[in-house]
């Protein structure tokens, strides 16, 4: 038996699987729209606005786009550390990465909610 000593952030294992939760969300996410706007038709703006007037509709849509917002970070911050070595530049883009997909996830609330 060999003892392994593990050190680290240990990253790797967590958000990979984080990425791949998120992937699971937004594709179940996708069928299910996809299958109410077949069923619907909406063929207006009022059946687009009573479609997503629906509180369920509203939740899953939003848990779609931090499920985005989420994968999407993981993705660029992992491309930031791999690729841009000085660590100032890569603070900088971490940090307006983050405060882009924020604000993204603050007005799709916004626009969800406005309804």
């Amino acid at each position: 038996m060999i003892n392994r000593i593990v050190v680290g952030a240990h990253y790797g294992l967590r958000d990979w699987i984080a990425q791949r939760a998120t992937a699971v969300i937004m594709a179940v996410y996708s069928v299910l729209i996809a299958a109410v706007l077949l069923i619907v038709r909406p063929a207006s703006f009022e059946a687009w606005q009573g479609i997503f007037a629906n509180g369920f509709i509203k939740f899953v849509t939003f848990l779609f786009f931090v499920s985005l917002f989420y994968h999407a970070w993981i993705g660029i911050r992992d491309l930031w550390m791999d690729y841009v070595k000085p660590t100032g530049i890569r603070l900088s883009l971490h940090v307006i990465t983050l405060a882009v997909l924020v604000g993204y996830a603050a007005w799709a609330a916004s626009i969800l909610w406005r309804l």
